[in-house]
């Protein structure tokens, strides 16, 4: 073939275009940024930012390039699709959390300290967000179910040794349960602070610090 034919074949070539920016599909995949690049940590920062600030139906491409003060073109060069910034903004987050919760807990895994730990408004919205995503997003659904599972069993291991301390059988009260009521709790009460209901709120928290006060203060099989 003539470079000049080579020259019309190439031209002819539709790109395909998603949300306004032209993507290549053609096999290699084109090459994904470095995943220590600091470029890329501020579009995971932006997309994490907007999610929390704005919800999931604001993390666009354009939106989050522009709070990362980027050029759109670049959040396709770091992730090839939403799904992907999704993914990771996830997973950086899940473990981040988990590291902490696991130094926390070795630090001091008292009861009162695993309920402050559930009791972070912010990451119990990050969470609704991604449940709200994950039902359109099966991937994403299904890596959330991972590390759920990985974290439940983290925290499972620290509510049935602190229920212990205190003298509280699993006859009494079985450990997933007081876990389950812990984190429910948590999760209610950030949904309804977005929604602006704040109504018994206080009452609630005041209620199990002084539930969980009270239990600590009884020795072990007194």
């Amino acid at each position: 073939m003539h470079l000049h034919s080579i020259a019309e074949h190439l031209l002819s070539i539709r790109v395909p275009v998603w949300q306004g920016i032209g993507v290549t599909s053609t096999s290699p995949p084109r090459r994904i940024g470095a995943a220590d690049s600091k470029t890329r940590a501020r579009l995971l920062d932006a997309a994490e930012a907007l999610l929390l600030d704005q919800g999931y139906a604001a993390v666009t491409s354009r939106r989050v390039a522009a709070r990362a003060g980027l050029k759109p073109q670049l959040v396709h060069y770091y992730f090839r699709t939403m799904d992907d910034l999704f993914l990771e903004v996830f997973r950086r987050r899940a473990e981040e959390n988990t590291a902490r919760v696991e130094r926390a807990i070795a630090s001091d895994g008292s009861l009162r300290a695993i309920w402050h730990l559930n009791a972070d408004p912010r990451g119990a919205r990050f969470n609704i967000e991604f449940v709200a995503l994950a039902n359109h997003r099966k991937a994403i659904r299904t890596e959330m179910a991972r590390y759920a599972e990985q974290f439940r069993a983290t925290q499972l291991q620290a509510v049935t040794a602190a229920l212990k301390a205190v003298g509280v059988t699993a006859d009494t009260l079985p450990p997933i349960v007081a876990l389950l009521m812990m984190t429910g709790v948590t999760q209610v009460l950030a949904l309804e602070d977005a929604l602006g209901m704040t109504a018994g709120h206080d009452v609630t928290r005041s209620f199990i610090e002084e539930a969980i006060a009270g239990a600590e203060s009884t020795p072990a099989g007194g």
